[in-house]
């Protein structure tokens, strides 16, 4: 893997899975710190529509939040990833076992997200997730 890849990933994936870990709790507040509020973002999310704008996306977060609790086991598992200048991406799976609307569940998601570097920090500008074709929507679930 090449360094400024090595260096992105040891950056931000640390940042990343904390912050997915509190939205996972109810938490929205550590994974909107992580997103760019300069337009444009946009979230492709798994069970919401097309939101685009700092203002929709970060909405959005505090949504989908307020339906989780409870997570026993979140990991982002990188398939694949690159940094090249002040753009970098990921491509992998979330593997999260949580409670929706107070309902637990297990669930796997296929999410890619953009990076951009702002003021030498880097923060995510695009997020799509979605299920992996073999496995059915959990009812009822919001995740993005």
């Amino acid at each position: 893997m090449p360094a400024p890849t090595e260096a992105f990933l040891a950056d931000m994936l640390p940042r990343q899975t904390a912050a997915e870990r509190a939205i996972h709790h109810g938490d929205a507040g550590p994974r909107s710190e992580l997103w760019s509020h300069t337009d444009p973002v946009s979230l492709f999310g798994a069970w919401l529509p097309l939101r685009t704008g700092w203002a929709d996306v970060g909405e959005a977060f505090k949504r989908v939040a307020a339906q989780f609790s409870d997570s026993r086991d979140y990991r982002f598992e990188v398939v694949a990833a690159g940094a090249s200048g002040d753009l970098a991406y990921t491509i992998g799976f979330e593997h999260n076992t949580v409670s929706i609307n107070g309902e637990p569940t297990t669930y796997t998601l296929r999410v890619t997200h953009v990076y951009r570097r702002e003021d030498g920090e880097w923060k995510i500008v695009h997020r799509h997730g979605d299920r992996p074709p073999d496995e059915p929507p959990p009812d009822g679930e919001l995740a993005s």
